[in-house]
């Protein structure tokens, strides 16, 4: 009878120490989950295919942190920062749209004196290159962007083009300038169209509704698209994609620590593979 007793005490204690010990393993877990951290990324379009395959390197190196991308244009992530969206780390597609954020710059290029940027962190991230592209084939001989001018002097094409509030728009503008030609009249005439962002202009230009294109060489290297010319810097200036921490970040370590991640040779890597380069 007294063997039966102890056995039935050791058995409840054992149970209540198994049972102790499952609710601190539940419990740990739970913990681990809570502190995974979750970065929301700003990026520009044209960043679209390298910054996933480099997000997806990262978290495995890193299991306790998750990243989302918004990818837009520029101008619009501007805004949507501006207007209280979450967003941890901006990276743009041209300095003008970081200027307007950056407390640090003078009313010329801050004229609304915004404050989101934590000035520490910002650095120029990446170089791109505009260039010329045409659909599969170039059926208007297309040649180079001086041959662009005189076609849409002529009439004899259609460009399609960033809007205003995009950078790689921006940069065609400059293009444009730069061959003395009206872009205001020429659109008038139905021989420019515009995109919202470089992936549509890429997009337009692949599916033939426009004779040719400007934008990245980065989105014809992943469009399979081959450029006829590129842009010199006495065309449209360098393109530089400047990339800061937010200010009202909640995990201002953690997008600081990816920052310096994208810095790295192994993030360099993917990124050159496709076109970008190191800032020189």
């Amino acid at each position: 009878m007294w063997k039966k007793v102890v056995a039935a005490i050791f058995v409840g204690t054992l149970a209540f120490v198994l049972a102790g010990c499952g609710t601190d393993k539940t419990k740990e877990e739970a913990a681990g989950k809570s502190d995974k951290v979750h970065l929301t990324v700003f990026a520009a379009a044209s960043m679209t295919e390298t910054m996933n395959q480099i997000a997806e390197q990262y978290q495995k190196e890193h299991p306790n942190v998750e990243i989302s991308f918004n990818f837009d244009s520029s101008g619009t992530l501007k805004t949507q920062i501006q207007n209280g969206a979450d967003c941890d780390l901006f990276i743009s597609a041209a300095q003008k749209q970081m200027n307007q954020l950056d407390a640090s710059k003078d009313g010329k290029v801050n004229p609304d004196k915004l404050d989101f940027i934590k000035g520490d962190s910002r650095v120029d991230l990446l170089e791109n290159k505009v260039v010329l592209v045409t659909p599969e084939g170039n059926p208007k001989d297309v040649k180079d962007f001086k041959d662009m001018a005189g076609k849409l002097k002529d009439g004899s094409i259609r460009l399609v083009m960033g809007n205003s509030d995009v950078p790689v728009g921006q940069y065609t503008q400059k293009i444009l300038k730069f061959f003395n030609l009206d872009e205001q009249a020429i659109a008038q005439a139905g021989h420019i169209t515009y995109g919202s962002n470089v992936k549509e202009v890429t997009t337009q230009v692949r599916e033939g509704s426009a004779d040719c294109g400007v934008i990245y060489a980065t989105d014809a290297f992943s469009a399979k698209l081959k450029p006829v010319d590129e842009a010199t810097k006495d065309m449209c200036g360098q393109v530089i994609y400047p990339a800061a921490v937010m200010k009202n970040s909640k995990h201002q370590q953690e997008a600081q620590d990816f920052l310096n991640y994208l810095k790295g040779q192994e993030a360099m890597t993917v990124f050159q593979r496709v076109g970008f380069s190191p800032v020189g």
